[in-house]
């Protein structure tokens, strides 16, 4: 993958964000935040439909038929990407304790957020094993402990996938570990003045393969590529109402 290519479109968006029309952006934004909370979720088995999730988060309507827990799953994803959003204009680096937040969030009405797990987990049809007690918290540990250095070594397209690829292997908590994976790997992006990713439902297959690859043969490169392809389809459809 290009990154070069992919960091100078981003630069052209940074320097012509400003010349957009303000009600575009904010519409342009809007969908964003609509379609990332319906494929986060779906991903992880959430029945909404694109409509209903919009219905839920735009209207208020409860949509009959679902389970209360898919409801607070996408109305609590929706407050979990506005807390990202205000912690980057704060300028704050991602750290423990934004983390336990953005869980705490995703998961509020449904179980105790923001608390590691004390017990043994299994991936299904996955290839490895998150690793269980004490060897969990130290892993967890070295994560936050590693952002520092990573993000000097490593792009930031990179750098955010491996924040996303790491955080997930280590499966910290008992339940919502990918929906804060892909929240924090938006962190990362946004932060670094990128723009932030979608992976859509349908691509949930090419999706788990490259996390897996990574898990099994600490390989980031297909999960980096799939990020970078994604970032690049987002400069260049910003970049069109540059002109």
């Amino acid at each position: 993958m290009n990154f070069k290519e992919i960091e100078k479109k981003q630069k052209l968006f940074a320097q012509g964000k400003q010349n957009i029309n303000h009600i575009t952006l904010a519409s342009y934004e809007k969908d964003f935040e609509l379609t990332f909370t319906h494929n986060s979720t779906a991903i992880e088995g959430n029945t909404l439909t694109l409509m209903e999730t919009k219905v839920v988060l735009e209207d208020g309507i409860s949509v009959g038929g679902k389970q209360l827990r898919e409801i607070y799953e996408v109305v609590n994803h929706k407050k979990a990407y506005q807390y990202v959003k205000r912690c980057i204009a704060e300028r704050k680096p991602l750290d423990e304790s934004i983390v336990k937040d953005i869980h705490a969030i995703l998961t509020e009405n449904i179980i105790i957020g923001g608390i590691y797990r004390n017990q043994e987990v299994r991936i299904s049809g996955a290839g490895h094993t998150p690793p269980a007690g004490n060897e969990m918290y130290n892993q967890i540990k070295n994560f936050y402990a590693d952002l520092g250095w990573k993000k000097e070594t490593l792009n930031p397209i990179e750098y955010a996938a491996w924040t996303h690829a790491e955080f997930v292997r280590i499966h910290p908590f008992i339940d919502g570990n990918g929906r804060t994976s892909r929240l924090i790997m938006n962190y990362q992006l946004m932060s670094a003045g990128y723009l932030p990713v979608s992976i859509a439902k349908e691509n949930r297959l090419d999706y788990y393969n490259a996390l897996e690859e990574y898990a099994v043969n600490k390989n980031l490169n297909p999960f980096a590529d799939l990020i970078a392809d994604l970032e690049e389809k987002q400069l260049d459809m910003y970049i069109q109402l540059l002109h």
